[in-house]
């Protein structure tokens, strides 16, 4: 699972959930920083404000009651589930890399999506344009075309 914590309490959180025997995972980034005098290298979170836990349906109350955690970060309506080999590419790629970014996944026209919520689900179609939160997706069905506006959260890339 994925937790939101307070900003700039992801090493803590995840001491903590350590001391209470909860598998925790705080991806770490090595970066450069110069100071007037030196350059140093300290790790920061890849994540702002996330850490991926390991834990039982039972072990939930006791993660939310830590401090610092403000509530898992949920998906569709449910706890986002995040596998372990995802978890192990992050893992394998901080090993190889430094300074590293995460930067949010960006929908563009003429993508392909697939709709992940609604009467539409299970469907993809192509993004016509982007219009703040929502996209407009064309989906070619029974030789007409369907135009949805749908708003992003209900959207990802095909193949996901």
């Amino acid at each position: 699972y994925a937790l939101y914590t307070k900003p700039r309490w992801e090493k803590k959180v995840h001491t903590m959930l350590d001391a209470k025997g909860i598998t925790s995972y705080c991806p770490l980034n090595k970066v450069s920083k110069k100071w007037s005098d030196r350059m140093k290298v300290v790790e920061e979170p890849l994540f702002k404000s996330y850490v991926f836990v390991q834990l039982a349906e039972n072990e939930k109350t006791e993660v939310r009651m830590t401090e610092g955690v403000l509530n898992f970060v949920y998906w569709l309506g449910k706890p986002a589930i995040v596998k372990d080999d995802e978890i192990l590419t992050i893992k394998l790629f901080l090993n190889e890399y430094e300074n590293v970014q995460a930067l949010p996944l960006e929908i563009k026209p003429f993508d392909t999506v697939q709709v992940q919520r609604g009467i539409l689900m299970g469907h993809n179609g192509k993004v016509n344009r982007v219009l703040h939160n929502r996209i407009e997706v064309v989906i070619e069905s029974l030789g007409y075309k369907l135009v949805a506006y749908l708003d992003k959260s209900n959207i990802a890339p095909a193949g996901r």
